[in-house]
């Protein structure tokens, strides 16, 4: 039985059920799944190592707690190693995007690089520009295996009359709604102003956490000002309450100016929704996936006539669900077990380029 460890591997299901989802596939194919633990990594072997946000482990208060936790983690990372444990990365982000010491930071991510045996995409751009990025990465075996949909995770069982009641939204008006984390590259501030600037009719609804260290919502209520079209609701979404925002919505809109992957859109074409993606890498795949009856791009910044499109666009009758089976998780966790044999199948460290 392959054995893996995980940071994180279920802890963070309330906040983001991405990984609870994928090991609990993984679990169904067979595989021994543990949460990231230094004392039982060090005590005892481990097939796989997988890592995802390793900036995270840096998030401990004090500059010093920080340097102490560095110097731990790569003592681990070169010590599991050592004994043939084989060190992966899933690649959901290029650079920290909340950096509390960047020098430090930046540092340890390089360091991390370093120690890897194999990296994991969730879409074919960001491999690429993950090894343009970073060319020590060339060496590593190197695997695309997409984000997971989200059916099945929340309740679905609103119609769209019954949400916009809950939500106290007038039933000819159009909905736009904004659902996730919120952080300065993911240009919420950009859409507020551009709904403000278009149509009488139409609401938006920002839903989601501010990141921790950017000083966004003086911005962001700056930007929405008094318009009682913009509704903000800067704070996390109870599982139970997801549904009413997405299922009130006649479009999601996600005016990222970089975006390497996005849950978030994922969880909008779980529940059915049309979505609005700049036409960038990760989304222009996403396109050509599920098709452009939902998913519908625009070139350059945001604006109003882009909105005002896309709205008229997804007012269109669709004949069935977004087809996601190549979302299902069953299939990624067979094909994540598959990726973690092929990079247990030689020496730590010294794996050849197998990119999918």
């Amino acid at each position: 039985m392959l054995r893996v460890m995980a940071r994180p591997a279920f802890k963070n299901k309330r906040r983001n059920p991405y990984n609870f989802l994928l090991y609990s596939a993984l679990q169904r194919c067979g595989v021994d799944v543990r949460e990231y633990a230094s004392s039982a990594l060090l005590s005892s072997p481990w097939d796989i190592l997988h890592v995802h946000w390793p900036e995270s482990l840096l998030e401990t208060g004090s500059y010093l707690s920080a340097r102490w936790s560095e110097g731990k983690y790569l003592f681990i990372l070169d010590f599991v190693r050592r004994r043939g444990t084989r060190v992966v990365w899933t690649v959901h982000d290029l650079k920290p995007h909340d950096l509390v010491y960047p020098e430090l930071e930046t540092r340890f991510w390089a360091a991390v690089l370093e120690r890897l045996d194999g990296i994991i995409a969730l879409t074919q751009s960001g491999l690429t520009r993950a090894v343009e990025g970073f060319p020590r990465l060339q060496s590593l075996p190197a695997f695309v295996i997409p984000h997971g949909h989200y059916r099945g995770q929340y309740r679905n069982d609103l119609s769209r009359d019954e949400a916009r009641q809950r939500l106290g939204l007038a039933e000819h008006s159009r909905v736009i709604t904004y659902f996730g984390q919120i952080r300065p590259y993911k240009n919420v501030p950009r859409l507020i102003e551009c709904v403000r600037r278009g149509d009488d009719d139409v609401v938006l609804l920002v839903c989601g956490r501010l990141s921790k260290r950017a000083n966004l919502e003086t911005e962001l209520r700056s930007a929405a000002g008094e318009d009682p079209r913009i509704r903000l609701l800067l704070e996390f979404i109870a599982d139970d309450d997801v549904q009413q925002y997405l299922i009130a919505a006649d479009l999601l809109v996600f005016p990222y100016k970089d975006i390497l992957n996005s849950g978030s859109a994922l969880l909008g074409l779980s529940f059915d929704r049309p979505i609005l993606v700049p036409n960038r890498g990760a989304m222009q795949e996403l396109q050509n996936i599920v098709g452009s009856d939902w998913v519908r791009t625009y070139d350059g910044d945001l604006d109003e006539a882009a909105i005002r499109d896309a709205l008229a666009w997804a007012a269109a009758p669709r004949g069935s669900r977004p087809q996601l089976h190549a979302f299902d998780w069953d299939v990624i966790g067979q094909q994540t077990l598959a990726a973690f044999q092929q990079i247990c199948g030689g020496p730590a460290g010294s794996g050849a380029v197998d990119a999918a």
